[in-house]
């Protein structure tokens, strides 16, 4: 899962993947809590990785990118 916050409290936004079929196992934090998000609200490696390095290296999301507001 990718989020781009503005700040430590906020809901950020995040990409899609509204056709996603794939299995979820969620994920274990830091702290041990382990967290579930529906496939649609996460998208496979490759495809983060080449979202934050747009993001890092514009400050936006690509053109193509499917992304919601959780704010």
């Amino acid at each position: 899962m990718v989020m781009l916050l503005e700040d430590a409290g906020d809901s950020g936004e995040h990409p899609v993947d509204y056709g996603s079929e794939r299995p979820s196992d969620g994920f274990v934090m830091f702290n041990g809590q382990h967290d579930e998000y529906p496939d649609q609200d996460t998208v496979p490696i490759g495809e983060a990785f080449r979202l934050v390095e747009h993001i890092v290296g514009t400050g936006s999301w690509p053109a193509d990118a499917r992304w919601v507001v959780d704010r």
